[in-house]
């Protein structure tokens, strides 16, 4: 016999057939057992939870007879009355729990949620989905009206709605977008208030090329918040929201997580992309070799879009020495640094932030375009895959990069084996249809041209790009003249380079042939493009490229039409193969120096027109703006080092706020110290602040720096500072400091100003000062928009307050650091709520922040939030009277918190205290006192006792100890 309780109640016999379960009070009864089965339920509780607690006199009987009645009808539907058994504390049902739909949906819950945590999403997809096929309809549909069903029914339906929600994250990672951007509006609409189901509807949508409607998806989501609640997004929705805003037009899941999302179909190579596929699921190195225009970076794509694991697409190609290759990946997998100011302390090792930042994470890393930078790369791969066992590489690069372990697979051109009756089948031919038609709306290969596409095919050696860059003629010229035409260039430049591979000179004289077909205008503008680095926007393409605006639209869509160059989310790119030979043209027409300076001269205007909008309202439209041309800084800075530093320590300069909000020293840290060399030890007339922030960069990666960094910082002490991120590190390293006493003029100062008073104020221990001033910062930072400003003033804020005040101070706070994907920020404000949370005794709450802090610590990695973060989970454990838990715990913590920092010395005193009061627990006198005195000795040597609660209670500790004559 089988029941049902999700829907209405309903009772099966074991040939299928539907049992009379009797009127509404015998249906209660039997659901209520059904509920329960297994368990005894107390006659108190049957007879309240049918009857209401205000149960009326004589209840008790007629629950005996509802009981009988059930007894009867049981067994009239081939069952004993044995099912239902009476006992001193009341009834039980005796069912097998997995012939009633409700503990059986638990179960293939849990399993599902089991087999998701693995990341078999396959698996998860089954088991929950099987979970949701049990519910026929509201659970307990014709009973609500009882007593007990309510709040039952309510469990299960928010049980419900949690499976649907992790079948849909299944279904998300198995690339299920578009079908997910149907089916979620539904169940959103049904459920406003639940955020999760927002936010996957939200990254479906995007996965399936929808990015406005995946925006207003979040707005709707922050004003029914607002209208039903009074609370704003939480973190998580805020973070989806981030992401989507700052993507472009690339869906990261879509596409693989990462991978850049194609314009075109993929034709051709489908044994390849098996092959790669297997090698992937055996090998952790697979590198695909092969020249130029292949198709190496195509089938890298489409093998990593088919992955389930997290995928991050790197493309090397833009750098100019190889030792920026970890820096590239850092960028890519967007792990935010610590900030200039901690790092004076010892230089950052972007690959041991790598390390970091990969350990414990299922990654399959694709570095695109490693031909140039190969011996770097491969030193960089051999200590990553060392250190990091979850880590896979997939490299594309025109040779091998020859380390160990690596497996490789040579791409090969487009078969084109057999004549005319077969072409038709011929990957080659297929894709010269594919792209023609394309173009030519219409065209189709047929017994009359087919003979002719061969020739033009096989003339192209199968090469993909020459291939396509031939079809792409078609839009203006028939199949005829493309075929004479480049037979005819063919043979002109057959007495080309000798010493190169045959397949370079036939792709050099394809990309030739199509330069040659340009008119003079579209051939200026597609050597001049070539300055920028990852595209360019119209307006920038237009101002650095000249002649004018109007003229560069035309020019751009002809590029466009004849496949130089690919347009899409408002950008304009060439592919690497193309603007190589383009930058070469460049040089010989001797415009490279003037398209460099007035390349240069551009972003310096823009990071500067940037730069006030990172402190309003306006502050992460804005960022993303500048991380759109991360690439075309890099380049301006690099070029600015040698040929013009006034330029570039103003262009550093301009974008030093950026950094501060990004996170990014390293990756600016080498062009600092280049500019240093050219200029030399003292700064250029004017540029005194500009020299100071360029020698903060340069400290970032050599801490030989600091003297004169500090020596600068204590120069201008007493000015009034032009750019905010230097008033912050000056601040940082030399303590509050006010101009001349007076009030700053814009309010973002004032602002400032007022919180560097608040901690004058707190380290003289004027705490009712310090916060006044700290909320005439925040009400200032609110006045400015700047989501920094405001985060900081509500971190320093929540020192003042306990029980809902910090609650909802940090709320906000960590709602902001996610809002600005500042995540090693949320990681500390997850701890530091999290460690209220323990302070009033909400230990299980407590935990899963905690448990949220390490995850956003691994990837932002950071090894030394992350320590904070399992301290915390560690003195749970302790709370809980899980010693030898918290001991492992303990002991992981203190291998991964550093030494240097106030953060890592306050980590470090914390997790000495927790062992002592380990050791205390198990009357390790001597223990305890060890650990108790290490603590104060690594406060001591620091310079600060990091935490005044704890150094206190450490020293009663002792103290007390001492006293016992322990």
């Amino acid at each position: 016999m089988r029941f049902g309780v999700l829907g209405a109640l309903e009772v099966w016999s074991a040939d299928g057939e539907t049992v009379a379960a009797g009127g509404p009070q015998l249906r209660a009864l039997l659901a209520m057992l059904l509920l329960n089965v297994g368990r005894t339920v107390g006659v108190r509780r049957l007879v309240e939870g049918l009857y209401g607690p205000q149960a009326p006199s004589g209840a008790a009987h007629a629950l005996q007879s509802q009981v009988s009645r059930l007894r009867r009808r049981l067994g009239a539907a081939g069952e004993t009355g044995e099912l239902l058994q009476h006992g001193p504390a009341g009834y039980r049902l005796l069912v097998d729990p997995d012939d009633v739909d409700v503990h059986r949906f638990e179960r293939l819950a849990g399993e599902g949620r089991h087999v998701l945590a693995a990341e078999d999403h396959a698996g998860a997809a089954r088991l929950l989905g099987e979970a949701l096929g049990l519910w026929r309809g509201p659970a307990l549909a014709d009973v609500i009206d009882a007593p007990f069903a309510g709040e039952q029914a309510a469990r299960l339906e928010e049980l419900r709605i949690s499976v649907l929600e992790d079948l849909v994250e299944a279904r998300l990672a198995r690339g299920e977008h578009r079908d997910l951007a149907a089916e979620l509006p539904e169940s959103v609409a049904a459920h406003p208030l639940r955020e999760r189901l927002r936010g996957q509807l939200m990254r479906a949508l995007y996965g399936s090329g929808r990015k406005a409607e995946a925006l207003q998806v979040f707005e709707e989501a922050r004003r029914t918040l607002a209208e039903e609640l009074g609370v704003d997004p939480s973190p998580e929705l805020g973070g989806v929201h981030v992401a989507v805003l700052r993507a472009g037009s690339s869906p990261p899941e879509a596409a693989g997580g990462g991978v850049p999302a194609q314009f075109t179909s993929f034709v051709g190579r489908d044994g390849d992309l098996e092959r790669v596929r297997a090698l992937l699921g055996e090998r952790r190195l697979v590198t695909l070799t092969g020249p130029g225009g292949v198709g190496k970076t195509r089938l890298a794509i489409e093998a990593a879009g088919r992955e389930r694991d997290e995928v991050r697409f790197v493309d090397l190609a833009p750098l100019a020495d190889g030792a920026a290759a970890p820096q590239a990946l850092i960028n890519a997998l967007g792990l935010r640094e610590a900030g200039l100011v901690p790092a004076l302390s010892g230089p950052l090792d972007p690959v041991e932030r790598l390390i970091a930042g990969l350990a414990d994470r299922r990654v399959l890393l694709v570095l695109d375009n490693c031909e140039h930078v190969a011996a770097e790369v491969a030193a960089l791969a051999r200590r990553l895959l060392a250190a990091c066992r979850d880590l896979r590489i997939l490299v594309t690069s025109r040779e091998r990069l020859g380390i160990t372990g690596e497996t490789l697979h040579s791409v090969p051109p487009l078969p084109l084996d057999g004549g005319a009756p077969e072409a038709l089948g011929h990957p080659a031919v297929r894709l010269f249809a594919d792209r023609a038609a394309a173009v030519r709306p219409g065209f189709l290969i047929d017994d009359a041209n087919v003979d002719a596409v061969l020739r033009l095919c096989r003339a192209l050696d199968g090469l993909p790009l020459a291939i396509e860059l031939a079809a792409a003629r078609m839009r203006s010229l028939t199949l005829e003249e493309v075929e004479a035409r480049l037979d005819d260039r063919f043979r002109l430049l057959s007495r080309g380079d000798r010493s190169a591979v045959p397949r370079h000179r036939t792709l050099r004289s394809v990309v030739g042939w199509s330069w040659d077909l340009l008119s003079r205008p579209e051939q200026a503008l597609a050597a001049r493009l070539t300055v920028f680095s990852g595209g360019a926007p119209l307006h920038a393409a237009a101002r650095v490229c000249g002649p004018s605006e109007g003229e560069v639209v035309e020019l751009l869509a002809d590029l466009v039409d004849k496949s130089l160059v690919e347009a899409g989310g408002g950008r304009y790119r060439m592919l690497e193969t193309v603007r190589e030979f383009c930058a070469e043209r460049l040089a010989d027409d001797g415009e490279r120096e003037r398209l460099r300076a007035a390349h240069a001269a551009y972003f310096l205007e823009s990071a500067r027109a940037a730069e006030p909008h990172l402190r309003g309202p306006d502050q992460l439209e804005w960022l993303d703006r500048l991380d759109a041309e991360r690439g075309n800084f890099h380049a301006a800075l690099h070029w600015a080092a040698g040929a013009d530093p006034v330029l570039g320590l103003r262009l550093l300069a301009a974008l030093s706020w950026q950094g501060q909000l990004r996170g990014l020293p390293g990756e600016r840290a080498a062009v600092a110290a280049g500019l240093l060399m050219t200029v030399g030890d003292e700064p250029p007339a004017g540029l005194e602040e500009e020299y100071t922030l360029c020698l903060a960069h340069a400290a970032a990666a050599d801490n030989v720096h600091d003297r004169r960094l500090r020596d600068h910082l204590e120069r201008l002490a007493d000015r009034r500072l032009r750019y905010p991120f230097l008033r912050v590190l000056r601040f940082m390293v030399n303590g509050p400091c006010h101009a001349d006493g007076e009030v700053p003029a814009d309010p973002w100062s004032r602002a400032f100003t007022r919180l560097e008073s608040g901690v004058k104020s707190l380290l003289a221990g004027e705490r009712d000062t310090a916060e006044e001033a700290f909320r005439a910062a925040l009400e200032g930072f609110r006045g400015t928009g700047d989501r920094w400003g405001v985060l900081t003033a509500l971190e320093q804020l929540a020192g003042f307050a306990d029980g809902p005040g910090f609650a909802a101070l940090m709320a906000e706070a960590i709602d902001l650091a996610g809002r600005l994907g500042a995540v090693e920020d949320l990681t500390r404000l997850l701890v530091r709520n999290a460690d209220g949370l323990a302070d009033a005794g909400r230990l299980l709450a407590a935990r899963a922040e905690y448990e949220r802090a390490i995850e956003f610590a691994r990837r932002a990695g950071t090894p030394e939030t992350r320590a904070g973060a399992q301290r915390g989970l560690a003195d749970v454990a302790r709370l809980r009277g899980d010693l030898p838990a918290a001991r492992e715990l303990y002991d992981r913590a203190l291998r991964g918190c550093g030494r240097a920092s106030m953060g890592g010395a306050l980590t470090r005193w914390r997790i000495l205290i927790g062992l002592g009061r380990i050791a205390e627990a198990e009357q390790d006198v001597g223990q305890a006192r060890l650990r108790y005195r290490q603590a104060l000795a690594a406060a001591r040597a620091y310079g600060d006792r990091p935490a005044a609660a704890d150094s206190a209670e450490a020293l009663a500790a002792v103290a007390a100890f001492n006293a016992a004559g322990r």
